[in-house]
């Protein structure tokens, strides 16, 4: 715990306690999303999937430093992540998405679709309509929900972003950088659904993260601070 930095940001107005909430709710949606991107990148066989595996990897990899980016602030503010991966994945601020299960038996599909915790309604009615098109036989819009874990990040740091600016502005720096690459994970999607031009080109390197870079430790793969 940095205890100055700590009681600056007490003073200043913020509730440091809601705070850390915040962020350790922000890290868990982090962390199972790279998890569940892992599957999913994985599983991005044939023509499409080929095409959509580069973008995966770079959300998937960003994702991941998202989270590494965020421990040492929680931390710093007197917080810490929870012992049990358990509650820690259940404290989630962003919905779980499932791949389909396969029956490669006879070439059917279940959906499975989970929440943890955390999640908005959007996000529910959006597991919702994937349910019922994956009924019919149609995989493509569980990107949708892969969009909507990306929106739902948008939410959270925006909302982070407008709790600690002009007060804890380690944490606003950290969280606007964050929220630059969650914009860019959902043009990048949303693209490939067709609706409409991202207005981005690809990483120079895979999980570059360009704006989070330099809270890192470590610099991310080809990016040098």
């Amino acid at each position: 715990m940095a205890k100055i930095a700590q009681e600056v940001v007490q003073k200043s107005g913020v509730n440091v306690e809601e705070l850390v909430q915040k962020l350790v709710r922000a890290a868990s949606a982090e962390f199972t999303t790279y998890y569940y991107y892992t599957i999913l990148r994985v599983n991005a066989i044939g023509f499409e999937g080929e095409g959509l595996k580069e973008i995966i990897e770079d959300a998937r990899l960003e994702d991941r430093n998202h989270f590494e980016a965020l421990v040492p602030r929680i931390y710093e503010l007197g917080g810490q992540l929870p012992r049990d991966i358990r509650d820690f994945s259940n404290e989630a601020a962003c919905p779980d998405a499932y791949l389909p299960k396969q029956n490669r038996g006879n070439n059917t599909s279940t959906p499975r679709v989970g929440f943890t915790s955390g999640g908005t309604e959007e996000s529910k009615e959006a597991v919702s309509e994937v349910q019922q098109a994956m009924q019919q036989g149609d995989i493509r819009p569980m990107l949708q929900v892969l969009v909507e874990a990306e929106r739902c990040a948008i939410r959270v740091y925006t909302e982070i972003c407008n709790m600690t600016f002009g007060k804890d502005h380690r944490t606003y720096e950290l969280s606007l950088a964050i929220l630059n690459e969650e914009i860019e994970h959902e043009a990048w999607f949303s693209e490939f659904l067709g609706e409409g031009p991202s207005g981005h080109i690809r990483r120079g390197a895979p999980g570059e993260s360009p704006y989070t870079s330099r809270f890192l430790v470590a610099p991310s793969n080809g990016h040098k601070l």
